[in-house]
């Protein structure tokens, strides 16, 4: 019987085994390594989309106690490099997000329940970065994009010839829904980046919805 750790696409279901110990603490260096190359040289969304990808391949390979320690370890690294701050913004949304994005796509959920759920999560976690980044630079920023919205808004409506002043209501519709706008564009960035890679590393996920993927085979 052949040693499940020397064949490719399968690992041992320990997940204290020597070759998911080294793994995890790779993956998590990467993921570090990642969000301080973005943090340092940002050419935007290239590095962003691979952040929560580590963690999920941890899950993939290995489990949901390897993925929790891959973002965990991630986490304490750039705490110890950046300081606390900058260890939250990375474990809250993209290191929740690998752990989710693994399980489900392990699960061999559909995009529209990853990307709901995902969706979701990111979300919050935007919102949450705002609040923190709100409360160490002691301005708050939500106010400030509700600004820049009405501001949208007002210029869009005089465009038009609407005489209306856009109640706040609607600039805090508006500016949440530009914040789900953001990580929908964001997460399918993410799922497309997985569907080539993880096929790769013989973990696939899913299979895309079909009118996507009669996108993608006509290019």
């Amino acid at each position: 019987m052949k040693d499940a750790s020397n064949v490719p696409g399968l690992m041992p279901p320990d997940p204290h085994h020597p070759r998911a110990m080294v793994e995890t603490a790779f993956l998590a260096s990467t993921s570090a390594l990642l969000w301080l190359i973005n943090f340092y040289f940002p050419i935007g969304p290239v590095f962003r989309m691979l952040f929560a990808l580590p963690t999920a391949i941890a899950y993939l390979r290995w489990g949901k106690r390897a993925s929790w320690m891959t973002a965990i370890v991630a986490a304490l690294l750039l705490g110890v490099l950046m300081g606390p701050p900058r260890s939250i913004q990375f474990l809250i949304p993209y290191g929740f997000l690998g752990v989710l994005l693994g399980g489900l796509w392990r699960a061999k959920a559909s995009w529209a329940v990853s990307m709901g759920w995902g969706l979701l999560l990111q979300t919050l976690g935007l919102l949450f970065q705002t609040a923190l980044v709100s409360l160490l630079v002691g301005t708050n920023l939500w106010l400030y994009l509700n600004q820049q919205v009405r501001g949208l808004l007002a210029w869009g409506f005089e465009k038009l010839g609407i005489l209306l002043d856009p109640s706040l209501q609607v600039v805090q519709i508006v500016a949440l829904g530009m914040i789900a706008l953001q990580a929908f564009l964001y997460l399918l960035l993410v799922h497309l980046v997985a569907l080539l890679l993880m096929e790769r590393l013989g973990h696939p996920i899913p299979d895309p919805p079909a009118w996507l993927q009669d996108m993608l085979d006509e290019r």
